[in-house]
């Protein structure tokens, strides 16, 4: 298990195929898909499973990266995701996190965030991070703004309204 990094109450670690009970735990709940776009793709283990296998492995070996498990230092449990994923969508890296509802409000995915960002400044090639979230997800759209993204512009894709944010790690860009 490769651990990116570490904050005071969490550790930050790849996946592995023993998540599985976590991640299907994380994803069950209605409001955790509410502004996601993906409801109904974790709706068993054998999903989630199928979603570290197939998507965040593949991912690990293809670009050296993907969402990374979220584990509360206090119980060993992994809570939700965070990190970066190579969106083919956008055709750039987007930073995302996933919690579930016991964990929100609590600063996790400000917290976790930050520290990838601080290891993608230090330990990858990467320069501009776009942070996609649905206007009316407020809490969402706060966190994104507390990482340093700024907004750079709305969009429709797929029937939704997309506000898209974006920080540059590397360079004195600061419009996306």
């Amino acid at each position: 298990m490769k651990i990116i990094t570490e904050t005071a109450r969490l550790i930050i670690r790849e996946f592995n195929r023993d998540d599985a009970q976590a991640v299907y735990h994380f994803n069950a709940p209605e409001a955790v898909n509410r502004y996601t776009g993906d409801a109904g793709m974790c709706e068993s283990v054998a999903d989630a499973a199928g979603i570290i296998e197939n998507i965040w492995l593949k991912e690990y070996a293809e670009f050296g990266f993907a969402r990374w498990a979220v584990v509360l230092k206090e119980t060993g449990s992994v809570i939700g995701f965070c990190g970066f994923k190579n969106e083919s969508r956008i055709n750039a890296v987007d930073i995302g996190y996933r919690f579930h509802p016991d964990y929100w409000g609590k600063g996790f995915a400000t917290e976790s965030n930050r520290a990838c960002i601080e290891y993608a400044r230090a330990h990858m090639d990467l320069d501009t991070i776009y942070g996609e979230v649905m206007p009316e997800n407020t809490d969402s759209s706060q966190v994104l703004k507390k990482l340093g993204m700024r907004f750079v512009k709305q969009y429709q894709d797929g029937g939704y309204t997309i506000d898209s944010y974006a920080i540059h790690l590397k360079s004195a860009n600061t419009q996306g």
